[in-house]
This record gives structure tokens, sequence and C-alpha cells, in this order.
């Protein structure tokens, strides 16, 4: 009786097969999409690599308080703070964080730093090209993290009511 159930399992399987070769492919072609991230579609709530945003005047987000770097359980992310002058502000508050570096090789993309973050200085943005052959490269700095204030001149401006 067994021999029967394997019989007619594999002619099951091999039915489906079968029905799945004339059908027609449903692929979508990555490299060669159209648009900006060529072919690429992404959720909403997509966490790729990280940015560092800017305030409405230009001037980092981050304070340098330690926030993220507390709550990564994964103890990626290393920061060194400075204080901002008069003559050089960097950033709104008294302090700035003047070395941000996220080391991917030990990075889970658990979320823990964007919700940490008290300024929003931190979130997620829809990088998803980090493969490299060497391993130093996936150490972060804050200038590739940083958003250009072109990028921000271009963005749309909510208003609040």
């Amino acid at each position: 009786m067994s021999t029967v159930r394997n019989i007619a399992a594999i002619a099951k399987g091999m039915s489906i097969t079968f029905g799945e070769i004339f059908q027609p492919i449903q692929t979508e072609n990555y490299p060669d999409g159209k648009g900006p991230m060529r072919g690429a579609k992404f959720e909403a709530r997509y966490r790729g690599a990280h940015q560092l945003q800017r305030d409405e005047n230009g001037l980092e987000k981050c304070v340098a308080c330690y926030l993220c770097a507390a709550a990564c359980p994964s103890n990626c992310i290393y920061i060194e703070a400075a204080e901002n002058t008069d003559e050089l502000r960097i950033s709104s508050s008294d302090r700035y964080a003047k070395v941000y570096n996220i080391d991917y090789n030990r990075c889970i993309f658990c979320g823990y730093c964007v919700e940490a973050c008290p300024t929003d200085a931190i979130t997620h943005g829809h990088g998803f090209e980090l493969a490299t052959i060497n391993a130093t490269n996936l150490v972060m700095r804050k200038e590739d993290m940083l958003v250009s204030i072109e990028t921000l001149a271009k963005a749309p401006v909510e208003v609040t009511k």
C-alpha cells in the first residue's frame, strides 16, 4: 500500500511541475529594470542602509546623545562627540557627532537605533546594495550616511496643522 501512495505522490508532484512549465514566466529583471531603483520595489517599512538626517537649515540633527549606540543589540554603532562653537556650527545643539560609524558586518537592521533617537537623526533608507568583497568597506562613516544638502533642497516640504 505504501508503494501506491509513493507513486501517487510523485505523480501529483510531476503534474504540478508539468502544469507550471507552460505558464508564462513572471520574472522582473532587476539590474535592467526601469526607474531610479532599476526595477526594485520596496515596502514602506523596508529597513535599508542607514541615513543621517539634516534639519530644515541644513544642520545635522544628531546631537551625539549615544542613545542609538546604547539601544543597539549588536554593538555596531560607534560615536565620538564634539562641542559646537560659534564659528563652527555643525548641529543646532551644543554637541554634534564628530565620528559616527556603523559596522554593517555586525548590524542586524533591527531598527532599535531609529526608535531610540530622540531627534529623528538616524533613519533607515532604501539603500540595499551593500554587498562587497572587502569587509572593511562595510564600515559606513558619517560622510557616507549623511543626507546631502542638495537632496534636502529637493525634498517636499511637509505642512503640519
